[in-house]
């Protein structure tokens, strides 16, 4: 993955870009052929000799990717890709460089450029000169594509334009990729030299802001660079990933649009965006939910990354979907769907913002205490949950418990603004909540939590009552629970979300969240040796360049569902941290759970 704060492109191992939606992260596919070979569209640089090795890592401390071609009997290349940035939100330009170098020998290469826009239903019309060449849609938009001292572009049979280069050891080209041109320049008026040196520069220089050093430290930092390419820096919004209907099982249905913002994503990456370092993020991250809030209509599931609306679900029909995997879709059903925890996520966040240094503004906390007020009067109705299931609505435990958080870190909040009224009535509805939770929410027996009221099933999401502190550490539920929903729901060291049917039908893999959030579990009781084996396998679970899909199948480890995920990533931060600080508490011998931020004292202002 490589990206620019506006929208990112994936490279495939064989040079290939095959997935990037411009200018946006939620706007049409350009090149979508992981979705479609044939009718999806690609850009490609890659080796004409059919027989190659490959090899991929990005530049230390950077999200600039290099591939290292081996042809036998000719020779190396190296293609290096990058998008040009440079952390202003104002100056995304665009434009992806690709620089190709041959290493040694003589090396030939085919260069495609066959872009379908609108998710390939539209036919580009294709402009010349003698500097590179112009692709028009029926719409209106127009890419560019130069390569410098190239051969001539010609009709490609599958569609597109192709040419042939040939290299030999010490030469190099430039290949740019560039959005909205009104004609193709030469390539020195792109300045990539100059653009590749500022944007490793960028990139170290934010790198270097990691407050994190624990034995963890590769994995943390590529997670948080892998998050950083996920915001839509004009909004501080982050897309849960950046890609459409990659299957959470191949060949199956259970295909989503994830290419939007979850406001329930906002706790998990304040914290952990604060925890790391990068404060400017998560104050841009809690600005934007902060802000797209409506006073009338409250909190919504998810926003797009401007803070607009989702589009409607539809499908298209035209693609045949990745390997098969159908339907492809565009939008997102569960955006009208009830979702009480999201409201828990918020009011964490904004109890973060404030706890990190942030100072909520009277009107944010007019709209918070909207949002809570709502709560306090919504906890007790069945919600469809956190997963998002098609098969109705139910009293989630995991969606009550996520309502006390937001009861309980209001009442703290409250007590910032005076609002004594509310704290009481805020503490004491918190309180009806553990309350009913502990009665309704337990297995007949009474020995551990269940997924939803008159249920007997597991619930992976209930591995997050002890991180957030629902009941107190040492309580016998905590540990019942954790060692419950393991047993249940685990595959070796992988954990599945849940076992029953929710309404959508086929299989799924175990999600990689919900195998972080056990790490962190069982840290917080003290189990490190297993929190940092199913830290391990989760971490090598990601593909050769530590970039990690939604879920994973436990018994090949092949990557499954939207690529890469900001959940999982969120979720190792975490766990990384939350491991790091057990480990070093018992190096001190203090005896203490490893809190991150949880027991921070109530907030107050002089």
């Amino acid at each position: 993955m490589i990206g620019d704060g506006r929208s990112v492109a994936l490279v495939r191992v064989d040079g290939a870009i095959d997935w990037l939606c411009w200018p946006k992260f939620d706007s049409p596919s350009v090149f979508g052929a992981i979705l479609d070979a044939e009718r999806g569209g690609l850009t490609a640089v890659t080796p004409a000799q059919a027989s190659f090795e490959s090899l991929q890592r990005y530049d230390p401390d950077t999200n600039v990717l290099e591939t290292l071609f081996t042809v036998p009997g000719q020779g190396t290349i190296r293609l290096t890709d990058f998008m040009p940035w440079n952390n202003d939100p104002r100056a995304a330009i665009h434009e992806i460089h690709r620089r190709i170098e041959c290493l040694e020998g003589r090396v030939e290469l085919d260069v495609v450029f066959d872009p379908r826009f609108g998710f390939g239903v539209e036919t580009a019309r294709f402009e010349q000169n003698e500097h590179g060449v112009l692709a028009h849609s029926p719409s209106g938009e127009r890419l560019a594509a130069i390569v410098d001292d190239g051969a001539s572009w010609v009709p490609r049979p599958r569609g597109g334009l192709t040419m042939r280069l040939s290299l030999t050891s010490g030469q190099r080209r430039w290949m740019v990729l560039s959005w909205d041109s009104v004609a193709p320049e030469p390539v020195h008026a792109y300045r990539p030299f100059e653009q590749l040196r500022s944007t490793r520069k960028a990139w170290r220089q934010w790198s270097a802001r990691l407050a994190y050093d624990g034995p963890h430290r590769h994995h943390v930092l590529r997670s948080a660079l892998c998050l950083k390419l996920l915001i839509y820096s004009p909004t501080g919004a982050m897309v849960a990933a950046p890609t459409t209907s990659l299957p959470e099982w191949i060949g199956n249905s259970r295909n989503w649009d994830y290419r939007y913002t979850w406001a329930r994503d906002a706790a998990l990456a304040i914290r952990a965006a604060n925890l790391l370092g990068f404060t400017a993020e998560a104050r841009d991250f809690f600005h934007f939910i902060r802000d797209t809030i409506d006073p009338k209509d409250g909190l919504q599931v998810m926003y797009s990354v401007d803070g607009g609306p989702v589009p409607e679900e539809r499908i298209l029909p035209h693609l045949k979907g990745y390997r098969g995997s159908l339907p492809v879709r565009v939008g997102n059903g569960a955006k009208d769907q009830i979702q009480l925890d999201t409201a828990g996520a918020l009011v964490d966040a904004a109890h973060l913002f404030e706890h990190f240094g942030g100072s909520l503004t009277l009107r944010a906390w007019r709209k918070i205490q909207h949002v809570i007020e709502k709560v306090s009067h919504q906890w007790r109705d069945p919600d469809h949950g956190i997963w998002e299931p098609r098969a109705g609505k139910r009293h989630n435990v995991h969606s009550k418990m996520m309502c006390w958080l937001a009861l309980d870190r209001g009442a703290g909040i409250a007590s910032v603004f005076g609002a004594t009224d509310a704290r009481e009535a805020w503490e004491s509805a918190a309180a009806a909540v553990v309350d009913e939770v502990c009665a309704r929410g337990l297995d007949s027996e009474g020995r551990h939590f269940v997924a939803a009221y008159g249920h007997d099933h597991a619930d992976a999401a209930l591995l997050l009552l002890p991180i957030h502190g629902f009941l107190p550490d040492d309580h016998p539920l905590m540990h019942e629970t954790v060692d419950w929903v393991r047993k249940e729901l685990g595959t070796g060291p992988f954990v599945h979300r849940y076992r029953t049917d929710d309404g959508v039908g086929g299989a799924e893999g175990a999600f990689v969240l919900c195998g972080f959030w056990l790490a962190e579990a069982l840290a917080l009781q003290g189990r490190l040796e297993e929190a940092q084996e199913i830290f391990a396998a989760h971490a090598e679970s990601s593909n050769h360049l530590g970039l990690l899909a939604e879920e994973v199948d436990p018994t090949t480890r092949e990557q499954l569902g939207n690529f890469p995920q900001a959940f999982s990533h969120l979720g190792l931060i975490n766990a990384a941290l939350r491991i790091d600080l057990g480990l070093r508490l018992r190096d001190e011998g203090t005896g203490k759970t490893p809190h991150l931020i949880r027991d921070a004292p109530r907030l107050s202002r002089p």
